[in-house]
């Protein structure tokens, strides 16, 4: 087992033992169908849907917990599933018979989210053969990616049958820019270069950065999800004192006390993957306790056995959607070894 060999980890009300991190892990391994693909809903004993950037996501919490055959089998997967053109399909079902298509379009951010994984897995466990198998499938996910780069520097949203989007979403290019750094320290270690790369991404920071300071450019102006409100801080394209700002500006909208971080600003909703997600950010920027807070905070999603129900709706005090999503599953994983150092893999957010 890599990751979870020490004792319990305590991080000021973060107390998660390796029995519980076992556990989480062992629960989204048993989600994981035959063929290595990780459904990203549970509703009851039914795994339902899969996606690349979900799939991914789980994978690296499957490596955090010590599930290494299952990540490994993870990623053989999303190699094996990926098309000739770099992309895979925004949504697969798995079932007994195999994998059905169920939305063949594009989505550049579930896309570019292997080089995170790819990366993240060399930092757990140096595996150089590993590696070398995975650098043929970053390469030609962030060609793809790079592809669909807008004139303002913004990535398209999605292509499909009617062309390629013409405006980017804030979350989708700031999670691409945290995949574009790790896909330039991956070709740094396997001695490529990628200048087309290094162009998208400082022209992706320049148009996230100017979107945070009030000039929307090619980005869809949604202020009412929370994704929106961080990412440009977890995707690393914003730091120091803007960072900071963007953050207080808007913490008393989604933070809520005790419970986590809405997933909407206008809906009593708290949802357990973006509450660890913005304690990745926080982290990031070395406010650590606010960051084991919120992860102390959204432990009410926590079931017996591991898993971790999506979200809840506190004015009906009722956990919705009626689902355990293995990706917030990953999430909490990923944000407990941010905060604790448990594997080296903690270091592919502090971008």
């Amino acid at each position: 087992m890599t990751g979870a060999a020490g004792g319990p980890l305590s991080t000021s009300r973060v107390s998660l033992g390796r029995d519980e991190i076992r556990a989480t892990g062992a629960w989204i391994a048993a989600a994981q169908h035959g063929s290595g693909a990780i459904p990203w809903d549970v509703v009851g004993d039914t795994a339902g849907k899969v996606d690349a950037w979900d799939h991914v996501e789980s994978a690296m919490g499957l490596l955090v917990a010590g599930f290494d055959d299952h990540a490994d089998a993870a990623y053989d997967w999303l190699a094996r599933a990926q098309r000739p053109d770099g992309t895979w399909p925004i949504r697969w079902r798995a079932d007994d018979r195999g994998m059905e298509v169920l939305d063949p379009g594009v989505d550049p951010n579930m896309g570019a989210y292997v080089a995170v994984g790819v990366r993240h897995h060399h930092l757990v466990r140096g595996d150089d053969g590993f590696l070398q198998r995975m650098w043929p499938v970053v390469d030609a996910a962030l060609d793809a990616v790079c592809a669909m780069r807008l004139p303002g520097g913004g990535i398209a949203w999605g292509a499909g049958a009617g062309g390629v989007a013409t405006t980017a979403l804030v979350t989708g290019s700031a999670s691409i820019h945290h995949s574009l750094v790790c896909g330039l320290e991956l070709a740094d270690i396997v001695r490529e270069v990628r200048p087309e790369w290094e162009a998208c991404r400082a022209a992706l920071a320049s148009a996230l950065r100017r979107y945070v300071a009030g000039d929307a450019g090619d980005f869809e102006h949604r202020t009412r999800w929370s994704m929106d409100w961080y990412y440009p801080v977890l995707g690393g394209a914003v730091r120091g004192p803007a960072a900071q700002e963007r953050l207080a500006s808007r913490w008393d909208d989604f933070v809520v006390p005790g419970l986590g971080l809405r997933c909407v600003d206008d809906r009593p909703w708290v949802t357990g993957a973006e509450t660890c997600e913005l304690a990745l950010a926080l982290q990031a920027l070395g406010r650590r306790e606010e960051a084991a807070d919120l992860v102390a905070d959204m432990q009410h999603l926590r079931e017996e056995d591991g898993s971790y129900h999506t979200g809840f709706v506190f004015a009906d005090n009722k956990r919705w959607p009626i689902e355990r999503s293995t990706w917030t599953s990953g999430a909490v994983l990923l944000a407990v070894d941010a905060l604790t150092d448990l594997t080296p893999g903690a270091a592919v957010f502090r971008v």
